[in-house]
């Protein structure tokens, strides 16, 4: 049994011919299906949860992709004019300070488009998601 180092594909024979196709995850297809004025922003948010999440599950979850382990972690999702990113109730008021100058509501951050992501201010969200939300 050989399994291809690249795509993950299992063959009985070693080093078999073959056409690699990697599976699309489902996050992956979603960012696709999103406009393209949406993907830098999706693909950012999305590599630092991937960095800090990287042994959750990445699935669909109230049409969002979502990061979950035994529960909903953290989820985002492209709008019109902004990325939401939805860690939780207590998010907004744990880091008020932070996030001054961005739209918040119950469990809710908005990203607008016209402005860089705040990388460090993700990955700590995504953290303290991590530590309070786990089930495990």
């Amino acid at each position: 049994m050989w399994n291809c180092p690249k795509c993950g594909q299992k063959f009985e024979n070693y080093d078999e011919s073959h056409e690699c196709v990697a599976p699309i995850s489902p996050i992956m297809d979603y960012i696709s299906q999103q406009p393209d004025f949406a993907h830098p922003h999706l693909l950012e948010i999305y590599e630092i949860l991937k960095s800090v999440l990287p042994d959750t599950t990445e699935k669909i979850a109230w049409r969002m992709p979502t990061f979950w382990d035994d529960g909903n972690l953290i989820h985002f999702a492209a709008f019109k004019n902004h990325i939401g990113l939805f860690p939780g109730g207590e998010i907004p008021q744990i880091f008020a300070e932070k996030l001054a100058g961005y739209k918040t509501g119950k469990g809710s951050i908005q990203f607008p488009y016209n402005k860089p992501l705040p990388k460090e201010l993700i990955t700590n969200i995504a953290l303290w998601c991590k530590e309070h939300n786990s089930k495990h």
